[in-house]
């Protein structure tokens, strides 16, 4: 399953990131690795960005860059 399309309120695991270049490099640095937790905690009422909360902080991210990371749900 891809991030985009994990529920409000719903626990998952970064399996993947399916991206390469200036992009992935941005995720990494956000705390987007492999094994980390990462909660949907907000999507804007047009669905575009969605916040996440990851270690602690929350990011958005657009639908578009959430499409590219695999998770597993918890």
């Amino acid at each position: 399953m891809t991030l985009d399309k994990l529920d409000i309120d719903k626990c998952a695991t970064i399996l993947a990131l399916n991206c390469k270049g200036d992009l992935r490099r941005r995720l990494l640095d956000l705390g987007l690795v492999h094994g980390t937790n990462i909660k949907a905690i907000f999507k804007s009422p047009v669905g575009n960005p969605i916040a996440y909360e990851i270690r602690g902080t929350t990011i958005a991210l657009r639908k578009e860059d959430s499409r590219l990371i695999d998770v597993g749900i918890l």
